[in-house]
């Protein structure tokens, strides 16, 4: 009977199994059908319209790869305008492309969903916004409330405008950055840091319970640098000078008792905005400029998102005549083996190195590199692949956006020449090894680990004490990795080891100091950079390819399917589906946020537990 029983339930699983996946089989098969059979909304632009810039998303060099079915499921849910990444190029190229089109006469900057961004990558599309007025064309700002970021593009419009009940947010840049010795202590955690460096204060956190004197030294420096061009940026393009800026409470206070509290007056009085208008009064502004669209309720507009549907392809042609410069993006945390676009793993973003080094079209590479570090394996990788692109003849120029510090700065070293913005954050030249070991953890809760080895070095594990001679010998390794990134700077910038050790030791330098410094050669952005590989090569006509992840067939398949508006739209019809949906967003949300916090205390999968690492340098991106 028990056989039966067990035979019976089997079936039943065999069964269930099966029905499911049936109905996933017929469900892909009628979501190709809508694919190819849906036709999306022709997106038109009236011959006088609004260019709205809403970016309602971070924005990044290199959009992390989202699954295409959980993209889909998201759009359904939450709607286009839900908060996605955005990369740079995108937003510079649609307003290129605006500013040579004769229907968008006017830019309504929206900017009230865009969360902060390093100023690196603000000041690219404040260059694009001026391109776009030199063509003699208006830009408005408009917004209940401007953050720091947000009011940094604003400041570029030739009209501020904001609600009378909102407000402006300057405060400066600082760096407050939680400490848990008390806690772990608390906790019985055991830790084991090997660092070399006076500044490496990746590590403080969890072996301080403040910040070190030597870290905040260095941090004022590049902080102030920072404060200083963004002052410098706003006041040449406002009308007033940097002394405008609030810098102490005493001032602030002063003035906002001169208004009885009133915020709107005070950014009015202040200089911060033009005008003060509620959403009425700029619509009725724009549809004089622009006239209305056919159901006469508002003004003619093209969002963000549908000028950027109309002015980039679906897909990119690749001419195979031209010759190339390759632009390989190297953003996120440094890991060790494979990892998806987003973040930086040491044998796939070799492996995008490779390929533009094979391929007989490419004739110079730049490497766009935005990351505080990671893995100093993995990034050793990186850098032997640069080198090999050297060797093969194809100069290499390392191009810094907002950050390459510390392992960023390691695989940017061995390029031809390094280019940065002039707010980039890098340097952090230094190595630290850290773990934890959890014995009195586990002691307290009646948990022990014994037992025996045929060697000493046999048996390490986090539930036991750390050998004293084992923490020496991994304190060597520390040190030794130290003196081979000493090395590989000195060697690539012409330096002797003892001078880079002066501007090492784990310091973090804004662009501006870094070149001074000798650590980078030009100020400049990534088309800076494109140019100058370009020049290098010898290239008088070139086209600029960037080296992309290949989707494996499965992956291309799901994106093609789930990629089509019809699809996104038949997954959210459902009031029901959607509801429940949306509550799992919700979740992976804060699953996600609980998964960003844990991802500063783990391993970053390095094989030798030694990282070439800047936690501080993503304070402010």
């Amino acid at each position: 009977m028990i056989a039966k029983v067990f035979k019976g339930l089997w079936a039943g699983l065999n069964f269930s199994r099966r029905l499911v996946l049936n109905l996933l089989f017929v469900l892909l098969v009628i979501l190709f059908i809508v694919a190819i059979a849906g036709d999306e909304d022709e997106i038109k632009v009236a011959d006088t319209s609004v260019l709205r810039l809403n970016l309602n998303g971070p924005i990044v060099e290199e959009k992390t790869y989202v699954d295409p079915v959980e993209a889909a499921i998201n759009d359904a849910t939450m709607g286009s305008e839900a908060p996605a990444e955005i990369l740079l190029d995108d937003i510079i190229e649609v307003i290129d492309q605006a500013a040579k089109d004769d229907r968008i006469s006017v830019m309504l900057l929206d900017l009230q969903k865009m969360p902060n961004a390093h100023l690196n990558k603000l000041k690219q599309i404040t260059q694009a916004i001026e391109r776009f007025k030199a063509e003699n064309k208006q830009v408005i700002a408009t917004g209940y409330y401007y953050t720091q970021a947000q009011y940094y593009i604003a400041a570029h419009a030739d009209e501020i405008s904001m609600h009378p009940y909102g407000g402006v947010a300057i405060e400066g840049y600082g760096m407050y950055p939680l400490y848990f010795k008390d806690a772990l202590e608390k906790l019985a955690v055991t830790q084991h840091i090997f660092r070399v460096g006076t500044f490496k204060s990746a590590v403080e956190p969890f072996m301080r319970n403040d910040m070190s004197e030597a870290a905040k030294e260095a941090n004022r420096v590049w902080l102030g640098a920072l404060w200083q061009e963004y002052k410098r940026d706003v006041a040449a393009v406002r009308p007033f000078d940097e002394s405008n800026f609030d810098e102490t409470m005493d001032d602030l206070l002063t003035k906002m008792q001169a208004v009885n509290g009133d915020s709107g007056k005070y950014s009015l009085e202040n200089q911060w905005v033009d005008s003060l208008k509620t959403n009425q009064q700029i619509r009725q502004q724009l549809i004089d400029m622009v006239g209305t669209e056919e159901t006469g309720k508002t003004f003619n507009q093209v969002s963000f998102y549908e000028y950027l549907s109309l002015v980039k392809p679906p897909v990119e042609f690749d001419n195979p005549i031209t010759e190339k410069v390759a632009v390989v993006v190297a953003r996120g945390t440094i890991s060790d083996g494979e990892r998806k676009a987003g973040e930086i793993g040491g044998d796939s973003t070799a492996a995008l190195l490779r390929k533009a080094r094979l391929n007989d079209k490419v004739k110079a590479v730049v490497l766009r590199i935005d990351s505080g570090g990671g893995s100093m394996f993995a990034s050793e990788v990186i850098r032997a692949e640069v080198l090999a692109l050297k060797a093969a003849g194809k100069p290499v120029i390392a191009s810094m956006s907002s950050v390459a510090a510390s392992g960023g700065y390691w695989i940017a070293s061995a390029a031809n020449e390094i280019w940065a913005a002039p707010s980039t954050i890098t340097g952090s030249i230094g190595v630290f090894g850290s773990f934890m070991t959890f014995e009195n953890t586990m002691a307290k809760l009646g948990v022990y680990s014994d037992g025996v080895a045929t060697t000493e070095m046999a048996g390490l594990s986090i539930t036991r004490p750390l050998n004293e001679k084992m923490a020496q010998v991994i304190q060597l390794s520390v040190e030794d990795a130290y003196r081979r990134f000493l090395d590989v700077v000195a060697d690539a910038r012409n330096m002797t080891p003892e001078q880079v050790d002066k501007i090492a030791q784990g310091r973090v330098w804004i662009a501006s100091q870094a070149q001074e410094l000798g650590l980078i050669d030009k100020l400049g952005n990534k088309q800076d950079a494109i140019e100058a590989a370009a020049a290098l090569a010898k290239l008088d006509f070139y086209e600029v390819k960037t080296i992309k992840q290949s989707l494996t067939p499965q992956e291309q398949m799901m994106q093609d399917i789930f990629g089509n508006a019809s699809v996104k739209a038949l997954i959210g019809s459902s009031t029901t589906t959607q509801s429940v949906l949306a509550s799992q967003a919700n979740l992976n949300s804060v699953v996600q946020k609980l998964s960003a916090e844990i991802d500063d205390l783990k391993d970053y999968n390095d094989p030798q537990h030694i990282y070439s690492r800047c936690l501080v340098c993503n304070v402010i991106q």
